[in-house]
């Protein structure tokens, strides 16, 4: 059996209404040599249901992981990364959408860049129903491309996820998704990479990503993954030339955090 170039990964959990159309996209790729691999997080009986009839009538293109469910998506990413035969990988959340020409543009840019291992794209912020919000494109910064880790570190640059494609290779020596960090951990995997190679960045919307009221983790999760993340990359010695920004950030985040669980309790209980 023939490798496929790209494996795209996609972890999932109860989100079936959006699922289907995540999954469609896929299908609708003007590249072909994909493989699809999903690992589900413990979901209920209907998704699952999906999952296996997906799998039995993709053929050899599509694998499901099913799991029990553990409510730390690095992990369940991390699942399916460690079955990926492609040359590239490529990311999907299961409530984002790709555009048909996502893969062709990517790999066709990154190609022509022998000295970049990973690549990222525009992206468009889309409500519940796939319709454009007002802003349309994500804001991108001035930095994009080339060496972006500092740029990443300062909050200049930012990639989103169901955008990012990378060779796995590159993703190998990374470590893959780090498990310390439930909300975070595609941002410490992006700086990993970062550190590693330039980037490529393409410069179109190929991407819809939705926002809706049914995130995983709260304002102060994140806050508290950004926390940990500011002091785990200061004490590996990845960034020593950026100390100073990651104490600056960290505490930053750290006011932002106590502000967010004060809100949180608010709501709770109303007073």
């Amino acid at each position: 059996m023939r490798i496929p170039e790209v494996s795209i990964v996609m972890p999932t959990f109860n989100r079936l209404g959006w699922l289907r159309a995540a999954v469609d996209s896929v299908f609708a790729q003007t590249y072909r040599e994909w493989e699809l691999i999903m690992t589900d997080d413990g979901s209920d009986v209907p998704t699952r249901d999906y999952l296996r009839a997906l799998a039995q009538s993709g053929g050899c293109r599509v694998r499901v992981i099913l799991r029990d469910h553990c409510g730390n998506p690095p992990m369940v990413r991390n699942a399916a990364l460690r079955e990926a035969h492609g040359e590239y990988v490529a990311f999907l959340d299961s409530d984002d959408l790709w555009l048909p020409r996502k893969l062709e543009r990517q790999l066709a840019s990154l190609r022509a860049r022998p000295g970049s291992e990973w690549s990222y794209c525009r992206a468009v912020l889309v409500d519940a129903s796939a319709k454009p919000l007002e802003g349309r494109s994500l804001p991108y910064p001035a930095v994009r491309g080339g060496w972006i880790a500092e740029s990443l570190l300062r909050g200049e640059a930012a990639v989103t996820q169901s955008s990012a494609l990378a060779r796995r290779a590159a993703i190998e020596r990374a470590g893959g998704y780090p498990e310390d960090l439930p909300i975070c951990g595609d941002y410490e995997l992006f700086v990993r990479l970062a550190v590693q190679s330039e980037v490529d960045f393409v410069d179109e919307d190929l991407v819809l990503v939705r926002r809706h009221g049914e995130y995983y983790g709260s304002d102060a999760a994140a806050l508290r993954d950004l926390y940990r993340l500011m002091g785990k990359i200061q004490r590996s010695g990845l960034a020593p030339q950026m100390a100073g920004v990651l104490r600056a950030r960290r505490v930053k985040a750290a006011a932002r955090l106590a502000r967010a669980v004060v809100r949180e309790r608010i709501t709770r209980h109303g007073s």
